[in-house]
């Protein structure tokens, strides 16, 4: 008996191991295997790169540059870039755990794979040749460099795998995750864009001064958004989440055309900038930054013109409920009854050294993806859906040559959201409020859960781009965006009218603080020359208006008598100068009280008690600092490997210090905010000429590399490095040089 208890339990032991064994190798095997682009074509690149370590791409033929960018880009962040096709591939979870899953789940939501797969022939074959190209840059350097890849399986990879990244990625950059974990978990949808400004409100503007203006506005819709379920991230990790913007006109600068990138995105991770400098035989030439996973900028400039983005929040999602029969396969349409597609999915998340499978089930009606809860089944629709066609536009883009070229690209409405602010050689500035909104017929609350057993409800295509709000040279001479409504991009006199545009699209009424201060900053402007305009950007400053104006007033409503502990908090708080500077004496505990205010009036969510957030402030401030008054730039903090070093701005001010992981310390450690930042100047008769500034450096997930935050001390004192967009003046200032070509 001894003997076969020892036997089963050797068995059961045996048993044990083979299943460890399994759950820690079975995902490699069970993915779908990586292909390779077809064809023997070979690609050669040069890699020059500059003081800081940014890659200038050299090539005879635009592949040839993609391939050199995927190179560059590896030696980088390979890291990263890893990522990025896992998400691409469904495998996320294999390597992120249980968020990772939870974009894995949306990719097979959206079918981004399939999306790729039926658009990939779509796509110009000179677009095609593209990605293809930076693919099999990809796959050399994971080649070259096994020690580092960290999935079994990952690649090879080819153009359509790139392709459903888009795919994938895409709608998040309008917002998607905030709809998708709310239905998901089955909590309540998240509070729309908020109640459109009645149309006399933003008339009353015209009539207004220039500090009165703005205030008229109320905030609507959310910037970014902190409380979703804590069961994933359906996609937040690459929304894009912010920024400004600014152009100016030769009249106006008193010189040069003016055009000021200002993203604001992560420091870290998907959606990080990252800064190249590209030129081929074929007229690709073009200076900026994209995210990884991309062959192309998403902005910056050629020698003639220039773009950069700006997040806007439109009515771009819809929601319908279904109505399922009681075997909950079928939803009833127009009278009819049909099939509820269902497509059972694997998951793969990674527990500690172990992969377990997780089986779910994705189901799609003819409106589009659909997710069921407790509430029942519920459609989601946006009219990008299906789409890969920003692929081409980006690329058209980077090569247009003048305003009419690049107003064509942008006319064919692929690109399917963020403002484009525009400047060019010729003294053009432009911006277009850029979106794939829905045309929804009247007679329905878009804003609110539609019902999905009618087509009357089913929209089919997006409004006209030529009805979109645009600005073309306004005679203010100036043109601005920080996520804030369009009405007020150009100063008095020149702001659009509401008026014009219909309701049922769905343009933000908000303003944010840092739309009224560059409105208001500019608007007094008698030129807005360089000096000027850095002041602007680098301003740190809030208007006592909307939010900030309540909280101010919820702060001296505290009775000092009733909370005699937040008595010193309180007074300090009161004798705030309205900066995040770094100068004042309340800066520490103004930053640590406002941001709560400010997201919940972005994201409609309950608005906070006052007592309770100076409570806390005070509480951080002593435990960690044993005052309420240390300088913020001891609070606040650039944090990279070694280098510590303090930042000014706060959230919702044009210096933007956005968001921050609060560390052991106590210090705040910004993670984003403020990141790649581009200066572009066209003087007449001179060559293009740009400066630019990131907070840590090239290589951001390489500690050995001495570009991993070589450009952090010029970030925190507002300086700008040189972009070496003509060849001979990085050659001048060139750190390395070598040519990298295809192994195939």
């Amino acid at each position: 008996m001894i003997r076969i208890l020892k036997w089963a339990g050797a068995l059961i032991l045996v048993l044990l191991l083979i299943a460890a064994i399994g759950l820690m190798t079975w995902e490699p095997f069970f993915a779908r295997d990586g292909v390779a682009p077809e064809g023997d074509r070979t690609y050669t690149a040069e890699i020059v790169r500059d003081e800081f370590g940014v890659p200038h791409v050299y090539g005879a033929t635009d592949p040839d540059v993609a391939y050199g960018v995927a190179i560059a880009h590896s030696e980088d962040d390979f890291t990263t870039l890893q990522d990025v096709i896992a998400m691409s591939r469904g495998r996320y979870g294999a390597i992120a755990g249980e968020d990772g899953a939870a974009v894995d789940y949306v990719y097979h939501l959206l079918d981004a794979r399939g999306t790729a797969e039926r658009e990939w022939e779509n796509l110009p074959e000179d677009t095609r040749a593209l990605l293809d190209a930076y693919a099999v840059g990809l796959n050399d350097y994971a080649e070259a460099n096994p020690g580092e890849v960290k999935l079994g399986s990952l690649f090879p990879v080819n153009g359509i795998d790139v392709a459903a990244g888009f795919a994938l990625r895409q709608p998040f950059f309008f917002g998607l995750d905030r709809f998708l974990g709310p239905l998901v978990a089955g909590e309540p949808l998240p509070p729309e864009y908020g109640p459109r400004i009645p149309a006399e409100n933003l008339r009353a503007t015209s009539a207004g001064t220039i500090d009165d203006a703005p205030r008229i506005m109320e905030e609507g819709a959310p910037q970014a958004r902190t409380d979703l379920p804590t069961t994933g991230s359906y996609g937040e990790d690459f929304r894009m989440a912010g920024s400004n913007a600014f152009a100016v006109s030769p009249e106006k600068s008193g010189g040069p055309t003016i055009l000021v990138s200002n993203a604001h995105q992560p420091w870290r991770g998907p959606v990080a900038w990252y800064e190249i400098v590209v030129e081929s035989g074929e007229g690709w030439h073009f200076a900026g930054a994209n995210f990884p996973g991309s062959p192309f900028p998403f902005l910056g400039h050629n020698e003639n013109l220039g773009w950069t983005n700006t997040v806007n929040t439109p009515d771009m999602i819809d929601i319908y409920k279904l109505v399922l029969d009681d075997s909950g396969t079928r939803y009833r349409f127009d009278g009819e009854w049909r099939d509820l597609e269902a497509t059972d999915v694997t998951l793969p998340v990674r527990v500690g050294p172990f992969t377990l499978p997780v089986s779910r089930t994705v189901y799609r009606s003819v409106h589009g993806p659909v997710i069921k809860n407790d509430d029942g089944a519920f459609a989601v629709r946006f009219a990008a859906l299906g789409s890969i066609d920003q692929l081409d536009a980006y690329y058209r883009l980077n090569k247009a040559e003048d305003l009419g070229e690049w107003q064509e690209i942008m006319a064919r409405g692929q690109v399917p959201s963020t403002n484009f602010i525009y400047g060019d050689a010729e003294g053009n500035i432009a911006y277009i409020y850029n979106a794939a909104i829905p045309d929804r017929p009247e007679g329905y609350d878009w804003r609110g859960v539609l019902p999905g057993d009618t087509s009357a409800t089913l929209w089919t295509d997006k409004v006209a781009y030529d009805s979109l709000p645009q600005y073309l040279n306004p005679a203010s001479g100036w043109l601005m965006n920080a996520n804030n409504t369009p009405y007020f991009a150009a100063g008095k006199g020149s702001d659009l009218n509401p008026d014009d545009f219909a309701p049922e699209m769905g343009i933000e009424g908000k303003m944010t603080n840092r739309g009224r201060r560059a409105w208001i900053l500019m608007s007094r402007a008698e030129t807005l020359d360089r000096e000027t305009l850095e002041a602007i950007k680098f301003d740190t400053g809030y208007e006592r208006m909307g939010y900030v104006e309540r909280m101010m007033e919820d702060v001296a409503a505290i009775d000092p008598n009733e909370h005699p502990e937040l008595a010193e908090a309180r007074a300090l708080m009161l004798e705030w100068d309205y900066s995040a500077d770094n100068i004042g004496r309340a800066d520490s505990i103004a930053l640590l009280m406002i941001r709560a205010f400010m997201s919940s009036s972005y994201q409609k969510t309950p608005w906070p008690d006052a007592v309770e957030e100076l409570t806390e402030a005070r509480d951080h401030l002593q435990e960690h600092f044993g005052r309420l008054t240390p300088p913020m730039g001891e609070l606040l903090r650039l944090r990279q490997g070694d280098v510590d070093l303090p930042l000014d701005g706060g959230s919702d001010t044009l210096r933007a210090s956005t968001t921050w992981d609060v560390d052991e310390d106590g210090r705040l450690a910004v993670r984003h905010g403020d990141s790649f930042i581009m200066w572009i100047e066209w003087l007449n008769g001179q060559p293009v000429s740009s400066r630019s500034i990131q907070p840590f450096g090239a290589a951001t997930t390489r500690p050995d590399n001495p570009h991993f935050v070589d450009q952090a001390t010029l970030f925190v004192q507002h300086r700008f490095k040189a972009v070496h967009f003509w060849r001979d003046d990085v050659l001048a200032s060139a750190a390395s040089r070598k040519t990298v070509s295809s192994t195939r």
